[in-house]
């Protein structure tokens, strides 16, 4: 995991309708960079909806948010439809960001041992340095958590 205070490491990768969008191209605005295992499972699903509902309070605070998953641009693209995600989404099949900030670990599923994306949260600042990691993040209370965090900061 990458520590706070850190320069958040820049990426360029394709939104859900296909376009590359840079970390960079936020710069002066904060984010919330979050990473997800995959669209469409039941726990990635209820973070990106809580997200989405809560989304109208991050934009009120000028507040990005961006989901990465190694998923296809198509299926984010399908993911973003059916539950109306207002946000950007990510494809990182390639590892770039995955790997960038570290989410990229061992995990145990059923007794298997294998690699995958670790649920972590990270808040950017308006300068391009981390300034909140999460890991292990609990999917339903995840957006909220963010936001307590802002409204307290």
């Amino acid at each position: 995991m990458l520590e706070v205070g850190m320069k958040a490491p820049d990426f360029t990768l394709l939104d859900k309708e296909g376009k590359e969008v840079s970390l960079s191209d936020y710069l002066g605005k904060k984010i919330v960079l979050y990473f997800y295992p995959r669209d469409n499972t039941p726990g990635c699903t209820k973070q990106a909806c809580a997200f989405g509902e809560a989304y109208p309070k991050y934009v009120e605070k000028d507040v990005v948010v961006i989901g990465i998953s190694k998923d296809s641009v198509a299926s984010h693209m399908k993911f973003a439809t059916k539950y109306e995600l207002p946000f950007v989404l990510l494809s990182d099949p390639d590892l770039v960001a995955i790997q960038a900030y570290d989410v990229w670990k061992e995990k145990k599923l059923y007794g298997k041992v294998g690699m995958g994306v670790v649920r972590t949260t990270y808040v950017i600042d308006e300068q391009g340095n981390i300034e909140k990691a999460m890991e292990k993040v609990k999917t339903d209370k995840n957006a909220m958590d963010i936001l307590e965090y802002l409204d307290a900061n």
